[in-house]
């Protein structure tokens, strides 16, 4: 592991967060990036720094792509490499187009994919240049890890505008395997229910968390030692691991976050 490298986008909070540090608990050198929570993007690198590896904190504004394509030189700048991109940074707003109250919007699509989509591709695109013109090892072959989401495979159209943008990340992935091969790999990885989010409470969160063929969903931890595995399996390109307990094989009309608001 000595000297690699991982960028993680959206490492401030949450997800993110905990992927960047499992990366730095397996002595990886770890790029926090953060788009507003300076300081808990700053607490993340204390925390790095904390267990001997080296870790930055990089601004970048994701619907930018300017900002986003320089996120990678900035960070090849700091440690001359990444060997490994995670892109956790997602935007999550609720619109369905049968909903007078939260109607689709071209601003709403716009925005979804610029960050979801145009974000992820951009700076895929710049860590391959730099990579065409290193070195080939047949031992490791860098990857970018885009994290998806298990509805991609059990549609509804809760989240319209988000779906849109992830569905087409999911193709994006796949085609960005075969045209950057084999300087670096484009893998998905897609979670279930792992956190609360918006004003989900605690309980409902863990019952939504339970409705899966195996009696859970995913856990941080499991989406943070997958993303991990997937960094190291040279042989994995252009698919995309489901870890969520099954979610994604139980049909439903509505997003797992509503089956229980009261």
């Amino acid at each position: 592991m000595a000297d690699r490298t991982v960028l993680v986008t959206g490492a401030a909070k949450r997800l993110g967060r905990e992927i960047a540090l499992y990366f730095a608990r397996e002595g990886w050198n770890t790029i926090i990036h953060y788009g507003q929570s300076v300081q808990d993007a700053l607490a993340v690198v204390d925390e790095i720094r904390g267990l001997g590896v080296k870790a930055i904190a990089l601004q970048a504004n994701l619907s930018l792509h300017v900002e986003a394509e320089s996120l990678i030189q900035k960070s090849i700048d700091h440690f001359y490499r990444i060997d490994c991109l995670v892109n956790s940074a997602a935007i999550f707003e609720y619109d369905r187009p049968s909903q007078d109250d939260h109607p689709v919007s071209a601003d709403l699509i716009e925005r979804h994919a610029q960050i979801n989509l145009v974000a992820p591709v951009v700076m895929a695109q710049a860590l391959f240049r730099h990579l065409k013109s290193q070195p080939i090892s047949k031992a490791f072959v860098p990857a970018t890890i885009q994290l998806l989401d298990q509805k991609l495979i059990n549609l509804n159209p809760d989240y319209f505008s988000y779906t849109l943008s992830k569905s087409a990340l999911l193709t994006a992935t796949e085609m960005m395997a075969r045209d950057f091969a084999p300087y670096m790999r484009s893998v998905g990885l897609a979670p279930g229910i792992t956190l609360p989010s918006a004003d989900q409470s605690r309980s409902e969160f863990e019952k939504a968390h339970q409705v899966t063929p195996m009696g859970y969903s995913s856990s941080p931890y499991d989406i943070s030692s997958a993303a991990f595995f997937l960094a190291n399996a040279k042989s994995i390109t252009g698919t995309t691991l489901y870890v969520d307990g099954g979610q994604h094989l139980l049909a439903s009309d509505r997003d797992v976050m509503f089956k229980f608001k009261k």
